[in-house]
């Protein structure tokens, strides 16, 4: 599923054409891309059509556009192998393009928005936008304070200008739980998946099963600190592409998959000790560690 730094790749490609851009129509292919959208397909169609787009915002994994004069706001998630893709009049976009934006850019360059999915995990819906509980801007991007409905639950990001980490700390700790399923969780932090919780977890030293009630303050910044290395340095790279479900919005893959150390890996030795790095199962999922470094906490 794509993260943070791959989604806000796809934001800040699509920002450009986006901002300013008017919709001229709509195309819907497939309705199950429409599930997240309160009303039929034809609502979705005529609220766009004719629109002015404001410019994409993100917050975790998810996107939107505001429709400029509009308490609304076109919301995008990519859910496990959903692609916005940019092209014009000519392209198709393949065999899994469920929705197609045609756009009149600022500049009056006509452009093709397609999403493509070939999973039916994501989804685009239209949403009503409602101010911030906290008087901050809503996401990266801008500098709106409102936020979809459907979003308002999801947690700031730690590479939100308006993330607290004092926060975080204080209610990690008083969780009883695990610390990946923490970092998992986008009520308490977002934009955080399997790979960068992962990733963090092996650069902090921490096993997946660490309790967070053992969490001290000491130990959650350096959690933080490389929790928010990994998603920069992921974001820096392109974000992470182990096959074509994740491209950004000209279709080329990221490259921060060269650089993992710990998702991934198992079977190779860990790039800090040469311990053989071991993949366990997770929250029907897995998970990867090093057996030396990530040592298995005591129990009680």
């Amino acid at each position: 599923m794509p993260e943070l730094p791959e989604v806000e790749v796809v934001r800040l490609g699509l920002a450009p054409v986006m901002s300013g851009a008017e919709v001229d129509s709509v195309e819907v292919h497939d309705l199950r891309s429409l599930k997240r959208h309160k009303g039929p397909a034809e609502d979705f169609v005529h609220t766009l059509e004719r629109a002015t787009f404001e410019t994409p915002l993100r917050r975790g994994k998810f996107l939107w556009v505001p429709l400029l004069g509009q308490d609304l706001a076109l919301v995008c998630h990519l859910g496990m192998s959903g692609q916005v893709l940019l092209g014009d009049e000519s392209s198709d976009f393949g065999p899994h393009l469920r929705i197609r934006l045609h756009l009149r850019a600022a500049t009056g360059e006509q452009v093709a928005v397609g999403f493509v999915d070939q999973r039916i995990f994501g989804s685009m819906a239209i949403d009503e936008l409602i101010p911030t509980h906290d008087g901050h801007p809503a996401g990266h991007g801008g500098t709106d304070i409102r936020i979809p409905r459907s979003v308002a639950h999801i947690a700031r990001d730690p590479l939100d200008p308006a993330f607290d980490g004092a926060i975080f700390a204080r209610k990690l700790r008083a969780k009883r739980t695990d610390i990946k399923r923490a970092l998992l969780d986008q009520g308490l932090i977002s934009g955080i998946g399997n790979i960068y919780a992962d990733e963090a977890l092996w650069a902090s030293q921490l096993h997946y099963r660490y309790p967070t009630s053992r969490m001290t303050k000491a130990r959650v910044a350096v959690l933080l600190q490389n929790v928010t290395e990994v998603l920069g340095k992921a974001l820096g790279e392109g974000g992470t592409s182990f096959d074509q479900q994740y491209v950004n919005v000209n279709g080329q893959s990221g490259y921060f998959s060269h650089s993992l150390n710990a998702y991934g890996q198992d079977g190779k030795p860990c790039s800090r000790c040469a311990t053989i790095l071991r993949r366990e199962p997770f929250m029907n999922r897995s998970s990867h560690r090093c057996p030396r470094c990530q040592r298995t906490p005591r129990s009680g």
